[in-house]
C-alpha cells in the first residue's frame, strides 16, 4: 500500500462560480481523500488534500480539467507533512 502523503493546492483560472468546490469535494470523497476546499478572493481555488500517495496524485491531476465548466489556467502543488485529517469538506 502507498504511503500516506499530503498536498497543498492553488487552481487558478476560471474555477469560481462553476462548481468547481463542489466537484472537488464530491471527486475527493470518491476517492478516499481527506481535506477541504475553498475560493480564494484573488480568484483562486485553494485545497488539501491528504490520503494514499496515489489518490492525491490523481486529485492533483484531476485539478487540471475540474468541474465541466471551469478552465483551469495553472495547478501548482506544494507537498506536506500528513496531519491527519479525517473527512473532506468545503470550506467558507
Amino acid at each position: 500500500m502507498a504511503g500516506r502523503t499530503r498536498a497543498h493546492v492553488f487552481v487558478s483560472g476560471s474555477v469560481q462560480g462553476v462548481y468547481y468546490r463542489a466537484n472537488t469535494r464530491d471527486t475527493a470523497r470518491e476517492e478516499g481523500i481527506d481535506g477541504w476546499v475553498k475560493n480564494l478572493e484573488d480568484g483562486r481555488v485553494e485545497a488539501v488534500f491528504e490520503g494514499p500517495e496515489d489518490a492525491v496524485e490523481l486529485m492533483i491531476e484531476w485539478c487540471h480539467e475540474g468541474s465541466p465548466a471551469a478552465e483551469v489556467d495553472a495547478v501548482e502543488a506544494e507537498y506536506e507533512e500528513p496531519q491527519g485529517k479525517d473527512g473532506f469538506e468545503i470550506r467558507y
